[in-house]
This record gives structure tokens, C-alpha cells and sequence, in this order.
């Protein structure tokens, strides 16, 4: 039974690392950019999330996800309006990476001068110790209510994109750039849009991995590292794969810790690596 609760474990918690990764994964399909600045704006939701509950501590920070979200979104629209729309264009695929790289230092640094290097968390009150018996196991009830949102949002993603006409738009423009011109779509005013989707998705996130765990401003680094791997492992520009790739990582790393009490993340790390040499395009992404 031990092994069963982690493994139930395992994908409670990877459903949280498969989060982390879908706005990346959304960026990487339709703009073709990686945004070294994703895990900075992650530990930045969650120092928003602190923020706000400092303010109105009688709200759960559950429910404070909605306006971080708007928060979020509102903070990539400004991002790729001003920033990264001058250098997506540009022959040069390092003149966009570089760019987010250097957005990523300065929020760094800006975070620990504004809220110190000191650890913090999400305080989620009664709901972190709360448990249920699933068929004899013992699971958080957080984590699986964690799990159900990144369903749901995955879904609502999923539906936005293949049921709307914006998504047409935005998967029209992710393979015809310039032909979506000649219909009278402006590509900027779609990337600012994913843009703003991708870090709203990765402000829940944040917000719920914060919840778990503490955080400090250099907290991004290893944010960005897990939605990579995330990224990568499903499949570029896949977002169920990122799903998947992100429970594979969550069930390795817990059964990693049953084996090894201080080897932490290493295993994880470890099946990327093995799942890179061996699916250099990622382990769920079907060939086409």
C-alpha cells in the first residue's frame, strides 16, 4: 500500500508539475520562443498571492488565484506589447530567448530588493491537513483539488484552441505567420494574448505550488528547470503531453524518495535525461 500511495501521490503532484508547464508549452507552439522568464513570473505570482492575503486575510488564497490570474495576464500582455513583439520577428532565434533572459535577471533581482530573500509560503490554512480515504489509501485533499484545477484549466485551454475562433486565429498564426496578414490579423495582438493566457496559467501555478512548498526570489531558476522538462519530456507545443510529462516527472520523483530520502528531484532529472536520449521529440508526442 505504500507503493500505491505514491504512486497516487506521485500523480497528485505531477498534475501541479504539469501546470508549471502548459504556458510554456503554449508559448513554444504558437511563437516558437522559449521564455526564460517563466519561472520568474511564477515566484512573482506567488509573491503577489502573500501580498494579498497580507491584505485581506479572511479570503483563502484559493480563491485569490482569480485576481492574481487577471494580475498575470495583464503583466504578459504588457510583456509581449512592449518587449518581445520588437524581437519575435527577427531571423535571429537567440534575439527573443535573450531578451526573456534578461527580463529574467532584472525580475530576480527586483523581487529580492522589493521582498527580501527570506523563504515564504501560501498559509492554506485547514485544507493543507485535510486528508480522505480513497479505497483504503490516505490522500491530501489539496493536492487533489490541485490536480482537478489543472484538469479543468487543461480542458478549458484544450477548448479555447480547437472550439473558438480565436483559437483558429491563434493556431492559424502559429503555422502561417504571414499569411494570416492578407486576412486582416495582426500576429502581434494574438502573441500578446497567448502571451497573457501563458502567464495567467503559470500565476495558478504558482500560486498552488506555494501552497506546498516555500519560495524565495531565486525560486525561478528551478521553476523554469521543471516546466522545461515538463515541455520537453510531453512533447514540444503538446498540452496534454505536458500533462502526462509532468506526472511522469511528479511519479519519479516521489518514488525517487522512497528509494533515496535525500536524492530530492534527482531521479526526475535523471528519467529526462533518459527521455531525451531516447525520445528526442518528446515521450507522448505522436508521430505525425
Amino acid at each position: 500500500m505504500i507503493w500505491v500511495e505514491t504512486l497516487v501521490n506521485g500523480i497528485l503532484y505531477g498534475g501541479l508539475y504539469g501546470l508549471l508547464g502548459v504556458g510554456l508549452a503554449l508559448i513554444v507552439g504558437v511563437m516558437r520562443v522559449v521564455n526564460l522568464s517563466h519561472g520568474e513570473f511564477i515566484v512573482l505570482s506567488a509573491f503577489i498571492g502573500v501580498s494579498l492575503v497580507g491584505a485581506v486575510p479572511w479570503v483563502h488564497p484559493l480563491v485569490l488565484i482569480v485576481p492574481v490570474a487577471v494580475i498575470a495576464f495583464a503583466l504578459g500582455f504588457g510583456l509581449q506589447a512592449v518587449l518581445i513583439n520588437r524581437v519575435v520577428t527577427r531571423p535571429d532565434p537567440f534575439a527573443a530567448i535573450l531578451l526573456t533572459f534578461g527580463v529574467a535577471v532584472v525580475m530576480r533581482n527586483l523581487m529580492v530588493e522589493v521582498f527580501g530573500a527570506d523563504p515564504r509560503n501560501l498559509p492554506a490554512g485547514r485544507l493543507a491537513q485535510a486528508s480522505a480515504g480513497v479505497f483504503g489509501l490516505h490522500v491530501g485533499v489539496l493536492p487533489i483539488i490541485i490536480l482537478a484545477l489543472s484538469i479543468v484549466l487543461f480542458t478549458g485551454l484544450q477548448l479555447i484552441l480547437t472550439r473558438t475562433r480565436f483559437g483558429r486565429i491563434v493556431r492559424a498564426t502559429a503555422d502561417h505567420r504571414d499569411v494570416v496578414r492578407l486576412m486582416g490579423v495582426n500576429p502581434g495582438r494574438v502573441y500578446n494574448v497567448v502571451m497573457g493566457l501563458s502567464l495567467a496559467l503559470a500565476s495558478v501555478a504558482g500560486m498552488l505550488l506555494a501552497m506546498r512548498s516555500s519560495f524565495t526570489p531565486y525560486s525561478g531558476v528551478e521553476r523554469l528547470l521543471i516546466s522545461f522538462e515538463v515541455v520537453v519530456l510531453g512533447g514540444l507545443g503538446t498540452f496534454w503531453g505536458a500533462m502526462l510529462g509532468g506526472i511522469t516527472l511528479g511519479v519519479a520523483e516521489l518514488v525517487g524518495l522512497r528509494f533515496d530520502t535525500n536524492a530530492g528531484p534527482l531521479y526526475a532529472h535523471l528519467l529526462f535525461l533518459i527521455g531525451v536520449l531516447l525520445r528526442p521529440n518528446g515521450l507522448f508526442r505522436v508521430r505525425g
